[in-house]
């Protein structure tokens, strides 16, 4: 059988694979700098430091993840992605001036979007905390709480790097509270996990006009006051095995961390411009990964400690694509 001629193509007839694919090719693709926009909108590289919260409280409360955890992390994403929204939600005035390329400002993404959108991953963040359990419920709630007053109305404010530490040390609890364990062995974890945060965000504070070398040197010292708590003590002979291999890990785990943040805050230290203010905050975001790890294996857990840690490639790829910061 000859072809049709060209515009007398036989009609396919209605359920073949031909309509299908008509009918695919027919609709309008979503444009791909919408996809781009959400994705520097929630500031997709970042998430990659969520789960290890989770998994470091799940560890320093002596129990190991199970669907709990996994419902606790999935809360934690939502929470923390209900944050990156409204935050530029809440800037989007300032954003016009310094930041014009950010998808509220460029007009890439309406603000009522935005406001929607934060406003629906916190009511699933808190959803999955409650089939989480009642106590991680009560850790999610507070957790919202301060995610929400942080970036309407305590970020430029004294409060706003001590607020924004709590929301990552209540993050971990979250970790604790749905194993189901008490939460005090969880506080040091926490406490520590806090502090890096709030140096981070001391640096993020001046990283689109640039300032002094307070900020840096101050999480720069912040850094190897984390670093040395991470260490183990000196090492004792011990028979081969994982209790032998757990003081190694956690080691690795450690002088990784430090690694990843110390180098970019001293030279936002000797320098610190705006490009270098950025580094050192992304880095700092990044070095929280092995932060976290390090907890877990200081904890006990030093295969969640290798878990969390392997998100750290991950989040600095995706990092060379859309900014974290």
């Amino acid at each position: 059988m000859s072809p049709a001629p060209a515009g007398l193509a036989r009609r396919p007839r209605p359920g073949s694979p031909h309509t299908a694919a008509a009918a695919a090719a027919a609709r309008p693709a979503v444009p791909a700098a919408t996809a781009r926009a959400w994705a520097e909108l929630l500031r997709l590289p970042a998430v990659f430091t969520v789960p290890g919260d989770v998994l470091a409280g799940t560890a320093a409360a002596g129990a190991r993840p199970g669907r709990p955890a996994v419902l606790a992390v999935g809360a934690s994403v939502c929470l923390y992605e209900a944050g990156m929204t409204l935050n530029d939600w809440a800037d989007r005035a300032e954003d016009a001036v310094a930041r014009p390329h950010r998808p509220l400002p460029s007009g890439r993404v309406r603000p009522r979007a935005a406001l929607t959108a934060a406003g629906t991953l916190t009511a699933a963040g808190l959803a999955l905390a409650a089939c989480a359990g009642r106590r991680a419920l009560a850790v999610a709630v507070p957790l919202a709480a301060t995610v929400w007053a942080y970036d309407l109305k305590l970020k430029h404010t004294p409060a706003g790097p001590a607020a924004m530490a709590a929301a990552r040390g209540l993050d971990l609890l979250l970790g604790a509270a749905a194993a189901g364990r008490p939460l005090r062995p969880a506080l040091v974890p926490a406490a520590t996990l806090a502090g890096h945060t709030c140096a981070v965000t001391l640096v993020s504070r001046r990283e689109t006009e640039g300032g002094s070398p307070a900020a840096p040197l101050t999480a720069l010292a912040a850094t190897a006051a984390v670093t040395a708590s991470l260490l183990p003590p000196a090492p004792r002979p011990a028979a081969p095995g994982p209790a032998a291999d757990r003081p190694a890990v956690r080691t690795a785990l450690a002088l990784g961390y430090l690694a990843t943040a110390a180098r970019p805050l001293a030279h936002a230290a000797l320098h610190p411009s705006p490009v270098l203010l950025q580094r050192a905050v992304g880095a700092g975001i990044r070095a929280t990964v092995c932060l976290q790890g390090a907890l877990a294996a200081r904890a006990g857990a030093p295969a969640a400690g290798l878990l969390t840690a392997a998100l750290a490639p991950v989040a600095a790829r995706l990092a060379r694509k859309v900014s974290p910061t």
